[in-house]
């Protein structure tokens, strides 16, 4: 994947616009309550196949939403990583890794395009393989705090006894 999606997310605007399918800039689908089925964008990576299917099955309107890659992102990850309990060695390496995409500052990295048809959002989606980078970083610092919070409910003799 390229490393900024900002070409393609000028292609898809104009190719919206060109095609009079009405657009609504929206948020991101991911907390939608209806059922979603995703696009195979492996597969079938072109997204003018994806509006085709959007307008043949009847929708009448396509959500389109992309994000700009914030370092706001990297400093709250900079913050967690200070209370996770990895090793010295192993936080330095995290901390070099998150530093290393800053350079994506401003950058496109993920777009999505959707539309909602008898109660199922159907979901085109791409990210840039330096956010999914950033994602896996972001999962493993959650789960090292999520393990350290379990650590501190159960108390210095476990969790089988009373905190009183």
């Amino acid at each position: 994947m390229a490393l900024d999606l900002e070409s393609l997310r000028a292609a898809i605007q104009a190719h919206l616009l060109e095609s009079g399918i009405p657009v609504f800039y929206g948020y991101h689908r991911m907390l939608d309550t209806m059922a979603q089925v995703s696009w195979d964008t492996a597969r079938h990576p072109d997204y003018q196949e994806f509006l085709a299917t959007a307008r043949a099955a009847g929708a009448k309107l396509v959500v389109f939403n992309y994000d700009a890659f914030s370092l706001n992102r990297i400093d709250e990850a900079l913050e967690e990583l200070e209370d996770c309990d990895f090793p010295r060695e192993e936080k330095r390496n995290y901390e070099l890794r998150l530093r290393q995409l800053e350079a994506y500052e401003g950058f496109t990295s993920s777009l999505q395009l959707s539309f909602a048809l008898d109660n199922r959002v159907y979901l085109f989606e791409l990210h840039t393989e330096w956010f999914e980078a950033l994602a896996d970083i972001l999962g493993e610092i959650e789960a090292a705090l999520e393990e350290h919070e379990d650590e501190e409910e159960q108390g210095p003799l476990g969790r089988y006894f009373s905190n009183n």
